[in-house]
């Protein structure tokens, strides 16, 4: 069992340690659940009125906490606790799978994909002609990789997931289990003759570096060039991308949210939960669309937008405002 003094821990976080005590760490746990051997934080000041009827030993607090430790208890202040808490929860992560061998006898690899130093393939992987798998990336049991497509070096790939083919994944990304990369894109027309014509979706999927895919999300192809997500992006589970669709830099999008196709997404756009974005829609730099909205539009950059469809956030306010008042009046 990994076990830290509160003085080891700080030389990772690089905080300020008030109070003391002799107790050393051996996990973390939220404020309500944590015995005395457990670390937890407080982010926030709305969470001071918990920690005397906590048990842990040691919070990591930010620095505008403004109650005591307490006896034979401490705080370490730091600049944000969330991050630091990240460092800490690194400490006491447990080990990942093991792998016996870097490539598991069952895994079918075509004699034409390369295979970078220090790479490891699980069982039942199928890796197909001319993929190339970076350096020191894993490759978790079950995963499909067609034709052609690249996966960068020290990049992730959990179960279930498939990579279609042409498809490229960047450097130091992390794709979870069942997500499906490069299907293809919703195309269809309607035929007097054939009913609904399927449209061919000939392009491919570029995800760059250091990009997070969450478990059963789906990135479509594009009908034609590519469907990108750019450096930094997080995308959660159950989350669509549309065919064509471009996501700038460190783009986020939360559960249920979906892309139409050709949506472009600049730097640093947020999408909530369950939000969804018509096609041929532009939501510029750093704007952030509320959880459960509807975006018909292009938005500019640096916006909140709010509702269905979504309007900016104040205008959205105000109309729930009246529209509660409407209808408190009708029950007089």
């Amino acid at each position: 069992m990994k076990s830290y003094s509160i003085q080891e821990i700080n030389e990772v976080i690089q905080g300020v340690i008030y109070g003391t005590t002799s107790q050393s760490i051996t996990a973390t746990e939220q404020l309500e659940k944590a015995t005395t051997s457990e670390i937890s934080f407080i982010g926030n000041k709305k969470y001071e009125k918990y920690w005397e009827s906590s048990k842990a030993s040691i919070a990591v607090v930010n620095e505008d906490i403004s109650i005591e430790p307490g006896d034979n208890r401490a705080f370490i202040k730091v600049k944000n606790a969330d991050l630091a808490m990240s460092q800490i929860l690194a400490l006491f992560a447990p080990p990942t799978p093991l792998f016996h061998n870097d490539i598991h006898r069952t895994a079918v690899i075509d004699e034409t994909a390369v295979i970078g130093e220090g790479a490891r393939i699980g069982a039942g992987c199928y890796i197909g002609p001319k993929v190339e798998i970076g350096a020191h990336a894993t490759i978790y049991p079950n995963v499909t990789i067609l034709d052609e497509s690249t996966v960068g070096k020290n990049t992730i790939i959990w179960s279930g997931t498939v990579v279609r083919e042409r498809c490229h994944i960047g450097t130091d990304c992390i794709i979870h289990p069942n997500a499906t990369i490069g299907a293809d894109g919703f195309g269809f027309r309607p035929c007097s003759e054939k009913g609904l014509v399927k449209i061919p979706q000939i392009g491919n999927v570029i995800i760059g570096n250091g990009v997070e895919i969450g478990a059963n999300t789906c990135v479509d192809r594009g009908k034609f060039s590519s469907t990108v997500l750019g450096d930094g992006c997080k995308i959660d589970n159950l989350v669509q991308i549309g065919h064509n669709s471009k996501l700038g830099k460190f783009c986020i999008m939360a559960g249920n949210s979906g892309l139409a196709g050709s949506v472009t997404l600049g730097n640093g756009v947020i999408i909530g939960g369950s939000a969804s974005i018509k096609d041929h829609t532009t939501i510029g730099d750093g704007a952030i669309v509320g959880a459960g909205s509807g975006v018909v539009g292009d938005v500019p950059a640096g916006k909140t937008m709010l509702g269905y469809p979504a309007v900016e956030a104040r205008d959205a306010l105000k109309q729930w405002a009246i529209l509660k008042r409407m209808v408190c009046d009708s029950k007089k």
